[in-house]
């Protein structure tokens, strides 16, 4: 069984047991997170596609850690101006174990 979840402005497939990385959730390593975002539940026959959300579909995921990106530089020049600035930027990120995912009522 999977799932199309949204979190952070993105969406993600995922299913049982899969490790992602998305943008920082709040909690400490080892609670557990409850997704209720699904927007696609798939797998076992016919797959369930939400307008916009799957009714009474959630994902459940445990906080494996709390982390940060890479560092992406900025930098913007304008030409024969000596103008120049640079600029750095760590986004925070949640890595998430994703423990159970439950497809909600049958129709």
């Amino acid at each position: 069984m999977f799932a199309v979840i949204k979190t952070g402005g993105k969406q993600y497939k995922v299913a049982k047991d899969d490790v992602i990385v998305v943008e920082k959730l709040a909690g400490e390593a080892g609670a557990k997170v409850a997704l209720d975002e699904v927007l696609l539940v798939g797998g076992e026959g016919d797959a369930k596609v939400g307008a916009p959300m799957v009714a009474g579909a959630s994902v459940a995921a445990e906080i494996v850690e709390q982390t940060r990106g890479d560092k992406v530089i900025i930098f913007k020049k304008k030409r024969r101006k000596n103008h120049r600035r640079k600029n750095g930027h760590r986004q925070d990120l949640t890595v998430l174990r994703i423990t159970d995912i439950s497809a909600g009522a049958k129709k």
